[in-house]
Order: C-alpha cells, then sequence, then structure tokens
C-alpha cells in the first residue's frame, strides 16, 4: 500500500485510541514491525488555541517510524489551519476523525456526527488537501446507525475531495463497540474507491487479520483494541501476513517484562505521579486472564510509586512462576 511518497513496508497498521495512543505506546508497536501508527486524536481547535497537552498528544517521537496525526473537528476552516500546524511536525499524513462515537464529540458536529453530513466531511478534506502537501486520511464508520449505513457515499465524496486513504470501522456510531463490526461495508467500500482502504473492527488474533484481508480486499488491516496489553499482536500478525508464520503467544514472563517497561517509559514521559496513574489501565490489560489478575489489579490501583508497583510485579511472577 503506498500513501503519498511512502511505500508501507507491510499491511499491519495500529490505530488511534484516546488516553491509549502515547508515544510510549507507539515505540512498542514499533518494536513489533507495524508499518504506520496513529495518535490519538487532536482536537484541531485546541491545536489553534495553542494548548500545549494538546500540542504533546500530536508531537512524535524523533525515534518514530511514520505517524499518521489524527484531527477531530467540524469546520473546514479549522481543520485546514490545524492541519497547517500540525505539518511541520513532519507526519506521513494527517487523518480525519470522523468515526469518535462518544457524546461530548459528537454532540458538536465532531468524530461520527460528521457521518450525517457528507458535504461537509468532503469540505473538510478538500480544505485540509489545499492546506498541506503531505496525504490527507480519513477514520470512518459504517455509518450512523443501521439505517443510515452510508460508508460508500461518504468515502466517495472523500475520495473525490482529495483523500487519500480511508480506513472503515465496520461498526455504526450507535453501536459504539457493542456487537459485531460487518465486514461487508469494508469490502463494499473497497470496490467503490480507487483510494487505499484499510479495515478495521474486530481483528483480535492474526488470523482475524488474514481473514479480514481475504474478505475484503482491503490494502491494509488496522489494530486497535486487540493490542491492549497485547502488542505482540501486531508482530505475530505481520510475521503471519508477510512470511507465513504464526510465533507463539508469549510467556508470562515476556508480558510481564514488557508490561514493566512500558511503565518506566510512561514515567519517564510524564514523571512518577502522573505515569503511574496512566499505567494502572495499561497494567490490568497486560495481566488480563492471568490467575490471581484481579486480585493483583487492585493492589497495583492502589500503587502511587514506580518502586511499588515493580515490587508488585516481580512478588507476582514469583508467585505465578512458584505455582503458589
Amino acid at each position: 500500500m503506498r500513501l503519498g511518497r511512502l511505500t508501507l513496508a507491510n499491511p499491519v497498521v495500529v490505530g488511534p485510541m484516546a488516553g491509549v495512543s502515547d508515544r510510549s505506546f507507539r515505540r512498542l508497536a514499533w518494536e513489533q514491525g507495524c508499518a504506520l501508527a496513529w495518535t490519538e486524536m487532536v482536537s484541531a481547535r485546541a491545536l489553534l488555541y495553542a494548548n500545549e497537552r494538546t500540542w504533546d498528544l500530536a508531537r512524535p517521537a524523533p525515534d518514530e517510524g511514520p505517524v499518521v496525526i489524527q484531527l477531530f473537528g467540524s469546520e473546514p476552516e479549522v481543520m485546514a489551519a490545524a492541519a497547517r500546524k500540525v505539518a511541520t511536525l513532519k507526519p506521513a499524513a494527517i487523518d480525519v476523525n470522523m468515526g469518535c462515537p462518544v457524546p461530548k464529540v459528537v454532540k458538536n458536529g465532531e468524530g461520527a456526527a460528521l457521518l450525517r453530513e457528507p458535504e461537509r466531511a468532503a469540505a473538510i478534506v478538500a480544505a485540509m488537501t489545499a492546506a498541506v502537501d503531505l496525504p490527507v486520511t480519513a477514520k470512518i464508520r459504517a455509518g450512523w446507525d443501521e439505517e443510515h449505513i452510508n460508508a460508500v457515499q461518504v468515502a466517495e465524496a472523500l475520495a473525490a475531495a482529495g483523500a487519500s486513504a480511508i480506513t472503515v470501522h465496520g461498526r455504526t456510531r450507535s453501536q459504539f463497540y457493542s456487537g459485531h463490526a460487518d465486514w461487508a461495508v469494508i469490502r463494499t467500500v473497497k470496490e467503490k474507491v480507487a483510494i487505499p482502504v484499510i479495515g478495521n473492527g474486530d481483528v483480535f488474533t492474526p488470523e482475524d487479520a488474514a481473514r479480514m484481508l481475504a474478505e475484503t480486499g482491503c490494502d491494509a488491516v488496522m489494530l486497535a483494541r486487540g493490542i491492549l496489553g497485547n502488542p505482540w499482536l501486531v508482530g505475530r500478525t505481520v510475521a503471519l501476513l508477510t512470511r507465513g508464520e504464526l510465533p507463539p503467544p508469549p510467556s508470562v514472563h515476556e508480558r510481564l517484562a514488557v508490561a514493566r517497561r512500558h511503565l518506566d517509559m510512561v514515567v519517564a514521559e510524564l514523571g512518577e505521579e502522573h505515569g503511574v496513574r496512566e499505567m494502572r489501565k495499561h497494567l490490568a490489560w497486560y495481566l488480563k486472564g492471568m490467575r490471581g489478575a484481579a486480585q493483583m489489579r487492585a493492589r497495583i490501583m492502589a500503587a502511587t510509586t514506580v518502586s511499588e508497583v515493580h515490587g508488585l510485579l516481580a512478588h507476582y511472577e514469583r508467585e505465578l512462576e512458584g505455582g503458589g
């Protein structure tokens, strides 16, 4: 798959997740071999207000691979100005969030609300492509609800407006993250537009990714919730799709070793108090499915220092290895 002047090394990309897709999280995805990674969604208006926290969300690390900065907003001129600003960070592309289902975003006409206004969505992409010399992409959903499945109409409008690629999440806005993603919608969009299409939704195993590519004909697969606490899904999927190999899942030791390293990276970025608090959800994901995970999660939620968390994880690993 090509995106502007970039040729993706493989068909595995890592999507935007609010409160998750920070530099440390993306670094783990790069190490596993992903071809492209998204930032979490960034408010275009807040960027123009020179909000320091918002700028930090958009800023890639110097050693990152190709990054797509995702913006959200509803006004073409604001989105174009924000695109010009983040273009100075030299991302691989700038993406428009047209799929976020949360009420506080939708009520402002942003995110998935744009699915109800294809003309406005297209105007945003047109304004951004005119403003920057970078690929502009968009992430959409199947539609607003079951009665309004319009991903094809939206995708065609965006392609005509100059979008370089489109990611299609096979759920409607009304589904949020429940039920099942309709991959048939992804296939139909791929059949109707000439630009690359990235499939998204319900990819939790390497086999899911292979099946999505086969069933939809999409150009790449976007991993998201499946890699929470499981960055190895990226590497295992890359291995299956590019070499026909399926490495084994990580051992308990590997999972806990990366959890500890992830903790240290986040604390280095955010400081101890904020970093430990931010890592609680990640650590819960790393522990998922392990014996005694519920009790361990409760202890971690009460921990306030890095040394305390490291001590808890080390003790937990010894318990697991000793069978006690």
